[in-house]
């Protein structure tokens, strides 16, 4: 590798060493090191903005380790806390090549070097990296953008909307149809963030509730990315038109298994949790002034 900083790494996915990972000596044994480094890999996927399965279907291929290599600088002991770093060293006509470093603080621990070919499938035959999936690789590499934010009207952003709440709401959770889509969205302000092959990943809408209140509803995001920053990105989107058309204060109801991320992001608890379409919420609050 040409370079073993931690500032030349854009992706990193951070591990705890526990004793299933560890010998008698207790440092970690080295067939583990490789498991960091594909654990850390739907991590980098993940900063993409591109959920791994549904994004390779799409492209017609899937991507097969060919080669890894390790090198073994320092041990991780019991009870560490590391940080597996990787990024993306060089694309070739129908590989890719990953490189990686696990680091304890500051202090390198191991360097590997993981090459992958790009190929159908079925047959496992190599075929060419597709030039869309290049730009996003590069993309990220260069420190710029993997995805976009648009905020706008219902007519504008109908049908990529619709797709994702249709995904994470009727899809997954379960919820009827008919408690997805209301009147309401004709007139609420939307956020969508799509990722740079045009997929939306993160949505979410903003009602007038009351006189200077808005209400945030219908967050949705895909399920490969949660506990990435894009529901942030529709939050932080929304949070701005409210503040732009002069409201005072938001609220919501969340999902209580969502109550940590607006915790996060300033929002407050009000009142007892009670069930909305059959699953539990609590409504949180966030003063704009």
């Amino acid at each position: 590798m040409a370079s073993t900083k931690r500032s030349d790494f854009r992706s990193f996915h951070r591990i705890q060493v526990r004793w299933a990972e560890v010998d008698m000596q207790k440092i970690v044994f080295n067939a583990h090191y490789l498991m960091y480094f594909d654990t850390a890999m739907s991590g980098y996927w993940r900063k993409l903005a591109l959920p791994y399965e549904a994004t390779l279907h799409g492209l017609g291929g899937d991507l097969f380790v060919k080669k890894a290599s390790v090198e073994y600088h320092g041990s991780a002991r019991y009870d560490d806390t590391i940080d597996v770093g990787l990024r993306c060293a060089r694309i070739g006509t129908s590989s890719v090549v990953f490189e990686g470093a696990i680091f304890r603080g500051d202090t390198l621990l191991i360097t590997a070097e993981l090459l992958y070919v790009y190929a159908n499938p079925a047959t496992q035959t190599s075929q060419p990296v597709p030039e869309a999936l290049r730009a996003v690789f590069d993309t990220f590499e260069e420190g710029q953008a993997v995805t976009d934010l648009q905020v706008g009207a219902w007519d504008s952003l109908r049908e990529p909307v619709s797709s994702l709440r249709t995904d994470v709401f009727v899809n997954e959770q379960g919820i009827g149809a008919h408690m997805v889509w209301d009147a309401a969205d004709a007139t609420a302000v939307h956020a969508l963030v799509c990722n740079k092959l045009g997929r939306p990943v993160a949505t979410g809408r903003l009602l007038q509730h009351a006189p200077q209140v808005g209400r945030i509803g219908r967050m949705a995001v895909d399920r490969g990315l949660r506990g990435s920053r894009f529901g942030r990105d529709v939050l932080v989107g929304l949070l701005n038109a409210a503040r732009a058309r002069g409201d005072t204060e938001v609220m919501l109801h969340a999902q209580c298994s969502a109550e940590g991320f607006y915790t996060r992001q300033g929002f407050l608890a009000r009142g007892p949790v009670f069930e909305e379409a059959g699953i539990q919420h609590i409504e949180m609050v966030l003063p704009l002034v």
